[in-house]
């Protein structure tokens, strides 16, 4: 694989082409002007509420402004994330959060106005005009926050205090991705930059030696920093916490309950029923002991490949392999993920200074873009599936909802990343050019749920905890946070991995921390799209429809909803036990094709 030493190496094949947004610093400047006059005439929509005709008005001002806002803050997000710590493309991105800032708060008038008017009034403003049924899924979302919006003036108060002070994730992250110095490692006679966003690749080298290094110098770095890391993550968490109880909600829990409309037992049910087979992990992990001919699994060799495939593979080859991947989704669906590659909206290669990770990030206007760290390996091939998952649900969205309506809740936006995650998987297992790719396939699928599933679920309980622990008022310390890694993993290795105390700083790099119980979603999805690929593998064509129909939809329905498009019910546990299950059969074909 190559290495490029900074973005300017990199062919311009590669990169992804933002001029779907903006096409120079003057038409970002020209929408970023345009965004200000409009924040400004929403101010004079006070008392619209009282007019229908006037609240129609303000509803498609407010959605054009945050369509414009939405494409200057990804647009200036994208550009920050190429190169972590340049100054203008922070000031730039600072900027488009300031902006927020006056946009929320000339139209926080709205919403305790809206919930000022007895349910009769609200009623009749739909009779008096009926083009306000466009907006009536998202104004009946806003009212029935009755009682949990604040007035105009202590709304404005509060979100001028959470956008001055919320940059915890962002602080970390450049800490992270660009101020740490890990030192280098000697890979094949030649010295390798230790970075965040080749940690993993590292990790899966065949030495031992090798491994133990990177671990070594990586969390021994983080160990200096994370009395710090731990600072930002216990303000982060005390921050939602505030914000729950300013809005009159018992818990940050509830108000994630409250807003995803759905009950407790959805989640107490699948950490229930995932704590009960976390003998199943364990397998796994003796599973790939025995195939690696270890005499025991360190924390240092858990991230090595079940079936290692030294295969290199090339973008180009990653880009055939995912389009054939996804042909059990018909043609409609396969055009739209050609989209993806054709139109350049994937960043692909990794240097220092990229932010790490991957993500696919959109407006409610424009494609999303992708951000990756292309290493050759079948993760990278699994990465471009996943966030090319997001992508096409998008274009669904965008194509089938009116823009007020484009935006798709976590708690089913990864069931289409994931779905395509388990047929990269089946198409491997299948068509694999020889055993060593066919295991690798089912290998990937399986080191998908474990980190969906189980680990999704073991750090979303760990989530619970930190926010129990604050609502309490106790700080998440490092030592707090280092022992709660620490027992969470020993609970879920159980004998099948030996690990030191190394482990229990990984709570360090974990950004989803900071997206509020966004973890849990994971495990959702993963559940529900085990079920879904299985169906629409095995040829069932009504499987096929309702799924299409499914990423069809658009925010205006509630998740819970949106599931009975599938026929699934999140209560009932044998949603998990099926997926435990696919894992399991999952493990057994992997053992028969190893042992032919």
């Amino acid at each position: 694989m190559k290495v490029y030493k900074n973005r300017e190496s990199v062919e311009d094949k590669y990169k992804w082409d933002l001029t779907e947004y903006f096409d120079s610093e003057e038409s970002f400047q020209k929408t970023f002007n345009k965004v200000k006059k409009n924040i400004s005439k929403l101010k004079d929509y006070v008392g619209c509420t009282k007019d229908s005709k006037k609240l129609y008005e303000f509803l498609q001002l407010e959605v054009e402004t945050i369509g414009l806002w939405e494409d200057l803050y990804v647009y200036s997000y994208l550009v920050n994330d190429q190169v972590l710590g340049v100054p203008e493309s922070m000031e730039r991105k600072n900027n488009c959060e300031l902006l927020s800032l006056e946009l929320e708060n000339n139209i926080h008038f709205f919403a305790p106005e809206l919930l000022k008017l007895s349910k009769s009034s609200y009623q009749k403003l739909f009779k008096d005009n009926p083009k306000l049924l466009e907006f009536k899924a998202s104004l009946d979302q806003t009212y029935r926050d009755k009682g949990h919006v604040l007035d105009e003036e202590k709304e404005t108060i509060v979100s001028s205090l959470v956008n001055a002070t919320n940059h915890f994730d962002d602080m970390s992250s450049t800490m992270i991705n660009s101020l740490h110095h890990y030192g280098e490692v000697e890979v094949d006679g030649e010295k390798v930059e230790i970075a965040a966003n080749n940690y993993r690749h590292l990790m899966r080298n065949p030495e031992s030696s090798i491994r133990h290094i990177v671990r070594d110098q990586f969390q021994d770095k983080l160990e200096e920093y994370s009395t710090v890391n731990a600072m930002f993550l216990s303000s982060y968490v005390s921050m939602q916490d505030s914000l729950a109880k300013i809005h009159n909600f018992d818990s940050s829990w509830d108000q994630k309950l409250f807003y995803w409309n759905l009950p407790n037992g959805v989640f107490t049910t699948l950490v229930d029923t995932t704590e009960k087979h976390v003998s199943s992990l364990q397998r796994y992990y003796d599973l790939k002991k025995k195939v690696l001919g270890l005499q025991e699994l360190t924390s240092y060799d858990v991230s090595l490949e079940l079936s290692k495939n030294d295969q290199e593979y090339s973008i180009e080859e990653a880009q055939q392999m995912v389009i054939n991947a996804v042909q059990p989704l018909g043609e409609e669906y396969v055009s739209k993920f050609q989209k993806i590659l054709d139109n350049h909206f994937i960043d692909y290669c990794q240097y220092k200074g990229k932010c790490g990770g991957g993500y696919s990030f959109s407006t409610m206007n424009h494609n999303s873009r992708i951000l990756m760290s292309y290493n050759g390996g079948m993760e990278s091939i699994s990465t471009i599936i996943h966030e090319g998952g997001h992508n096409v649900n998008h274009q669904y969205v965008m194509e089938n909802n009116p823009p007020q309506y484009r935006e798709t809740p976590s708690i089913l936006a990864e069931v289409a990343s994931l779905t395509n995650e388990c047929l990269l998987s089946s198409y491997l297992a299948k068509n694999g050019q020889n055993k060593t790719e066919k295991l690798s396939g089912i290998a990937n699928i399986l080191d998908v749920i474990v980190s969906n599933l189980f680990g999704a679920v073991r750090e979303g309980k760990m989530e619970e905890d930190m926010y129990h622990t604050v609502h309490e008022g106790g700080m998440l310390t490092k030592e707090y946070l280092d022992k709660l890694t620490y027992d969470s993993l020993s609970k879920y290795y159980g004998k099948s991995v030996t690990y030191d105390q190394k482990i229990q700083n990984s709570w360090v790099t974990r950004s989803h921390y900071y997206m509020n119980f966004y973890l849990y979603s994971y495990s959702i999805c993963i559940s529900v799209a085990c079920a879904v690929a299985s169906k629409i593998m095995n040829g069932d064509k009504q499987a096929l429809k309702q799924y299409i129909e499914f990423l069809k939809v658009g925010s205006d329905v509630w998740p819970k909803d949106a599931f009975k498009i599938l026929g699934i019910d999140l209560e009932d546990k044998k949603v998990y036990e099926d997926a435990i299950q696919y894992f399991d059969s999952m493990i057994d074909e992997f053992e028969k094709i190893y042992n032919e």
